[in-house]
């Protein structure tokens, strides 16, 4: 059964309850300024509030609008991140500019959900003033901020402010076994791959395919220190194609919107249509390399723990007995030799280098620590 995109905001009952009023009385505002802690649902509230827009039921999460959304494949709802190494660019912002003076595609509105509201320097910031204070009556701005203080008062003084609390992992596992049926620890282990992210461990929960790659990188943290140089390399192409099996949903969800919109599409719409598909298979593929990281990550930290005498702060207990063996040994500096290789990885990923380069470095980095983890 689909459920309503309130539902998504997981942990979040204030939040959700006044954008659902906001929606449901028509008195959405056209900037709003989303600030919290990484993990709190900020962008899940950010794609809920877009799906309501151009839901014709307040956001049914049925319909073809709120699925579209979900799926970052409406034309009419723009996710803009930083393209500067330190932040927003003046030459990015004009571009975002000149797009809100167009008119919508298909729906009653266009929507810009901006990550990274504390990336604006001053020369972006004081080009997105005006259009932020006074965009047009059917544009709605998002931004987003871990810290209402490092956002500048320029930006953050032209928004409603909503505040998002941070979910302690205890309360947000209990939501998860409430809401899913999921048992506890299965909670904390959807919550580990999600980066803490309430609403995408959910989402984990439900995707066997997703569930299935942390169960391969699992497997290969355990059996890493007696992999030769082949297995490794293999171990890396076994974990990308894990990664890659859960968009086949994708794709077919985009081969039935092509198909149900193919007669209406003419060639230039056609070709908008294949790049924004584009786009959304290349993000599921990042989000998906990024839990299988937030996986070996997690892992790692729990080998610590046990270690240090905490294993009641472990979050991956059905790997405990493989964990146990290398807690048995593991010293501080080690985890946290291995715990930078994890993070080296996004850091590339995260400039570009191919997926496979980066995961194989890593495991060949990690192999290098748990032979010796001392």
């Amino acid at each position: 059964m689909t459920r309503c995109v309130w539902d998504d905001i997981v942990g979040q009952p204030r939040v959700a309850a006044f954008l659902k009023r906001l929606t449901a009385d028509k008195t959405v505002g056209h900037a709003y300024l989303f600030v919290g802690p990484p993990g709190a649902g900020k962008k899940t509230a950010a794609v809920a509030l877009a799906c309501a827009v151009f839901c014709d039921d307040d956001g049914c999460g049925a319909c073809s609008a709120c699925s579209r959304v979900r799926r970052r494949a409406h034309p009419d709802v723009h996710f803009i991140e930083p393209e500067g190494a330190a932040g927003y660019v003046a030459e990015q912002v004009r571009d975002v500019i000149h797009d809100v003076s167009l008119a919508p595609v298909e729906g009653p509105r266009k929507v810009y959900i901006f990550d990274g509201a504390d990336l604006f320097n001053e020369s972006a910031a004081n080009a997105f003033l005006k259009t932020l204070e006074e965009p047009p009556d059917d544009v709605l701005i998002v931004l987003m901020a871990h810290s209402y203080e490092r956002v500048l008062p320029t930006i953050s003084s032209r928004c409603h402010v909503v505040k998002f609390r941070r979910i302690p992992p205890s309360e947000a596992a209990a939501v998860l076994v409430e809401k899913t049926g999921a048992d506890p620890d299965e909670a904390l282990a959807a919550l580990a791959a999600a980066g803490g992210v309430a609403a995408r461990a959910r989402d984990f929960l439900g995707s066997p395919a997703r569930r299935a790659a942390r169960a391969q990188i699992l497997r290969t943290l355990k059996d890493l220190p007696v992999m030769d140089d082949y297995d490794v390399l293999t171990a890396a192409r076994e974990l990308l194609a894990a990664v890659k099996a859960p968009l086949e949903d994708v794709r077919s969800a985009q081969a039935a919107e092509v198909e149900q919109r193919a007669e209406f599409l003419g060639k230039g719409a056609s070709k908008a249509l294949e790049e924004r598909h584009k786009r959304e298979l290349t993000a599921k593929e990042r989000e998906g390399i990024a839990e299988v990281l937030n996986v070996a990550e997690s892992w790692l930290r729990d080998c610590l723990a046990i270690s240090q005498g905490v294993g009641d702060l472990v979050v991956n207990r059905d790997a405990a007995d493989a964990m146990e063996e290398v807690g048995a040994i593991i010293t501080p500096a080690a985890a946290a030799s291995a715990l930078s290789a994890v993070n080296e990885a996004r850091r590339r990923i995260s400039y570009n280098v191919s997926p496979q380069l980066a995961v194989e470095a890593m495991l060949f980095d990690l192999r290098e620590v748990l032979r010796c983890p001392r």
